[in-house]
């Protein structure tokens, strides 16, 4: 049986400090679970974490997907484990650190990742309707046809709305009873989940310092480097905030300010978001950061508590 910890949180709560300090502690490494720092070139807007900020530590899944293909949940799960599976027989228990949810519960879940939910076509004729008409059209259809959907997935979401209708058209069921399964464990993993929280103005200021440092950092030529490079908004790897809100500045669409207060009012929304799937999950233990003095206390907690379960053994 694979065994693995999860350090998990919404953006900007400080989960690859965790993630690195008790792989320190454990002698292990980090795998990655975040969708957009699997990508080459995606650095400064993903918040991808620094050599600097690895402090030694191996990091496996970041970088290793140019910025112009597609990577699916079944991908990342498979390249996932077998890195986990190499980890465990070297005696290693790997940290998964990351924010990308689906990715976690394909790593403990029984998730129904089947390919023929999906269609190159179909979603092409979808991001072109996107393109031409914008999110109400595909909106207004997925409601029709998924209403769970519909309420759980943000309308400014463009890939999950489009994802979830391009489902329902191939399978002819609701996107939203894909993840029925999804709260059947895999048996084959075992598992410490550990979701960081924080209160909400702190992380919403952590939020909005942290975009200011990426705008300082070179957020912006960033971007400006993969629009030259012929990507735009409906490529997969630009779905992510920080992302989309500056191809519409280099695209003239929004004026600079705007395109910052958006960028920042998207990313509030996004962690609030990500609290509310941990909160959800009851295979997740919450930990208010706010509660430890420092991340030296918060791993000391996570190991305690790890040996006196005996999964250190």
């Amino acid at each position: 049986m694979r065994k693995f910890i999860i350090i998990a949180g919404p953006t900007a709560v400080g989960k690859s400090r965790v993630a690195v300090e008790l792989a320190k502690k454990l002698n292990t490494e980090v795998v990655s679970a975040d969708s957009i720092q699997i990508y080459k070139g995606l650095d400064i807007g993903s918040a991808k974490i620094t050599p600097e900020e690895m402090q030694g530590i191996k990091h496996h899944m970041l970088s290793i997907v140019e910025p112009t293909d597609s990577y699916s949940v079944k991908e990342y799960q498979k390249a996932a484990f077998k890195i986990i599976d190499e980890l465990n027989m070297q005696h290693k228990i790997p940290i998964i650190c990351g924010g990308t949810g689906f990715y976690i519960n394909s790593l403990i879940y029984e998730l129904n990742l089947d390919e023929d939910s999906k269609s190159d076509e179909i979603r092409s004729k979808l991001c072109d309707l996107y393109e031409k008409e914008g999110i109400e059209p595909i909106r207004a259809e997925l409601e029709k046809c998924d209403p769970v959907s519909f309420d759980r997935i943000h309308q400014n979401d463009a890939k999950r709305n489009i994802r979830a209708l391009e489902y329902f058209k191939c399978k002819g069921l609701p996107f939203s009873e894909s993840l029925k399964s999804s709260r059947k464990l895999n048996l084959n993993s075992n598992f410490k989940y550990y979701a960081l929280i924080r209160d909400r103005e702190v992380l919403y200021r952590n939020i909005e310092k942290r975009i200011d440092l990426m705008i300082e950092d070179g957020l912006i030529d960033e971007v400006k480097t993969l629009y030259n490079r012929g990507l735009n908004e409906h490529d997969q790897s630009m779905q992510g905030i920080g992302y989309k809100e500056i191809f519409k500045y280099l695209k003239d669409e929004w004026e600079y300010d705007y395109a910052i207060s958006k960028l920042k009012q998207f990313s509030r929304n996004y962690a609030k978001r990500q609290i509310t799937w941990y909160r959800n999950d009851e295979n997740a233990e919450l930990i208010d950061a706010d509660k430890f003095k420092n991340n030296d206390s918060i791993v000391d907690y996570i190991i305690g508590e790890i040996k006196d379960d005996g999964f250190l053994q």
